[in-house]
């Protein structure tokens, strides 16, 4: 299983910037897949997830009512919106998925990882 991150960039505090996490070697459908960033000099946090059934999100409180995540079944592909972006957000930004049960705001639930992309928001 492959997970690529991508659609990081530089944008201004207030825009807003969509994230992909592509799968290749498994279907994404009937799994859980989580977004966790991390910050310069600080451990890695949870961000969103889409439930196993792919109709659920949940989100850290520092990002709800500004990401969304969403599925493309077709391009085994899940989205992370983010909008209204903040210069708090800046961070790499990883996917990854639970091959089976787990919680989703846990990080030692997921079993494979993207290799990462880069959020910068400046103020």
């Amino acid at each position: 299983v492959q997970l690529q991150a991508s659609g990081g960039g530089v944008v201004q505090a207030g825009e807003s910037l969509r994230l992909s996490c592509a799968a290749s070697g498994r279907t994404l459908r009937g799994v859980a897949v989580g977004w966790f960033r991390q910050a310069p000099g600080k451990e890695r946090e949870f961000v969103g997830a889409s439930t196993r059934t792919g109709g659920g999100t949940v989100f850290s409180n520092s990002v709800k009512g500004r990401f969304t995540i969403s599925r493309d079944n077709a391009k085994n592909t899940v989205y992370l919106q983010m909008n209204s972006l903040k210069p708090e957000d800046t961070a790499v930004y990883y996917c990854a998925l639970i091959n089976g049960r787990g919680c989703y705001r846990d990080y030692g639930s997921y079993d494979f990882w993207g290799q990462g992309t880069l959020v910068t928001v400046s103020s």
